[in-house]
């Protein structure tokens, strides 16, 4: 009888993708949703907070992927999302991996942020998995305090605990920063994006699946933190030139001028500046050698995935 791994977060992003993988790969798979659907796989948990019950969710579970969260891509006026972050992503993770761990489920993946490391690299000091964490905003810092509380509470267990801390995330659906990045390109506007130098991980969405489903098998993937990434790095005026290669539409890039970059901070967008011309490198070369993974996407097989179906693409 197939292992049954259960999946929060299965409507999302990844959780959509990661699901049909890894009943390819011979797992039974329990999706935990919010409230109750028609598919018969799932199971409704409601909320997921300090104190969800998940004692349904996890009967005879194998194998925990913990993929929902609240993202920071989340701000809403009025709602405190210092607060939210806490709730869903450090006490809602603690909880269902200590519930986790009393049903006797043997691994729990847990998918964490690149923004653990922290917001932007120097040239040539890409983040490694070894590096000291200096998370810069509420939501890397709720993603640290649960890694370490994951790692407490899996220390002399028989649970073993696989941390993914991955990049951007781009791929059929993508929404926020690289939806806008896509539209943008399709509109065939002239950007001041041109003569960037900077040099940014991204991982494509089927790159990232792969890892995981790798990640809940695999013997050497136990008590390790994994980063990830695709295969080459990508300047923002590389990215854009790309993108619209895949959408076949033409790249119009212009020289951004110095003040307006200086225009752009003094009106307070200094995290859309860090994103258009900052770098943030990943160095996944422990996950590759300890793995012996390779990302089955190149960059250009991973954006022409992501825009075939944009509803603006080609």
């Amino acid at each position: 009888m197939a292992e049954i791994c259960l999946v929060t977060g299965s409507t999302g992003f990844v959780g959509r993708v990661l699901c049909p993988r890894l009943v390819a790969d011979g797992w039974q798979v329990r999706r935990a949703v919010r409230r109750p659907d028609a598919q018969g796989d799932s199971v409704a948990i409601g909320d997921i907070q300090g104190g969800t019950d998940w004692s349904q969710a996890l009967q005879g579970v194998s194998a925990v992927v913990h993929a929902a969260g609240c993202a920071h891509v989340l701000k809403t006026a009025g709602r405190d999302m210092e607060s939210e972050f806490r709730t869903v992503n450090i006490e809602g993770t603690l909880n269902l991996a200590s519930q986790a761990l009393a049903a006797g489920v043997k691994r729990f993946l847990f998918v964490s942020s690149i923004k653990v490391n922290g917001e932007g690299t120097q040239p040539g000091a890409p983040y490694t998995a070894f590096d000291l964490p200096a998370p810069e905003d509420a939501y890397g810092r709720s993603k640290w305090e649960a890694e370490k509380g994951l790692r407490a509470l899996c220390e002399g267990t028989p649970m073993q605990l696989v941390i993914v801390r991955p990049p951007l995330v781009y791929g059929p659906g993508a929404k926020a920063n690289f939806a806008a990045l896509i539209r943008l390109v399709n509109s065939g506007l002239p950007l001041p994006l041109g003569r960037l130098d900077n040099r940014r991980s991204l991982v494509a969405l089927d790159n990232l699946v792969d890892l995981l489903a790798v990640c809940l098998r695999h013997p050497a993937a136990a008590g390790q933190t994994f980063l990830v990434r695709d295969g080459e790095d990508l300047s923002t005026s590389d990215l854009v030139r790309r993108l619209a290669k895949a959408s076949q539409r033409p790249s119009r890039l212009l020289p951004m001028p110095g003040f307006a970059r200086r225009l752009m901070l003094m009106l307070g967008q200094e995290g859309i500046h860090k994103r258009l011309y900052g770098s943030l490198q990943v160095d996944d070369s422990a996950t590759r050698e300890r793995l012996g993974w390779v990302p089955p996407l190149d960059v250009d097989q991973g954006l022409r995935r992501a825009v075939v179906d944009f509803p603006e693409g080609r």
